[in-house]
């Protein structure tokens, strides 16, 4: 855990959120800035500063994410007209909390064009 990761507080239970999905490796909550009607950020338990930092053990968790994101489209109601997954990386590319984390968006017609 990062002490002075908002994401890892969260985790840690030291900041709410609406949690939507918790297991021992992941964690999934409704984002406070939604970009779209469903706007849910899935997050590992362990600190990983962004996907460039990520070792090769925690690969299949990458793969736990993207399931856990499809499943939960399905629970939300956006599997069947579509929806976004994305993952930032670095600030150039958008991201603006320094702890990995997977948007998952839908819920109405998203842009085609990304950035």
């Amino acid at each position: 855990m990062s002490e002075d990761c908002v994401f890892c507080r969260i985790v840690a239970g030291e900041i709410p959120c609406d949690r939507v999905y918790e297991d021992e490796e992941i964690l999934a909550f409704r984002d406070v800035n939604p970009q779209a009607p469903v706007h849910i950020l899935i997050i590992p338990r362990t600190h990983i500063s962004s996907l460039n930092d990520c070792p090769e053990q925690h690969y299949s968790l990458l793969g736990k994410m993207v399931l856990k994101a499809v499943e939960l489209a399905a629970r939300e109601g956006i599997k069947e007209n579509g929806y976004r997954l994305a993952i930032n990386c670095g600030s150039q590319g958008g991201q603006v909390v320094p702890h990995l984390h997977l948007h998952l968006l839908g819920g109405k017609k998203l842009s085609d064009r990304i950035g």
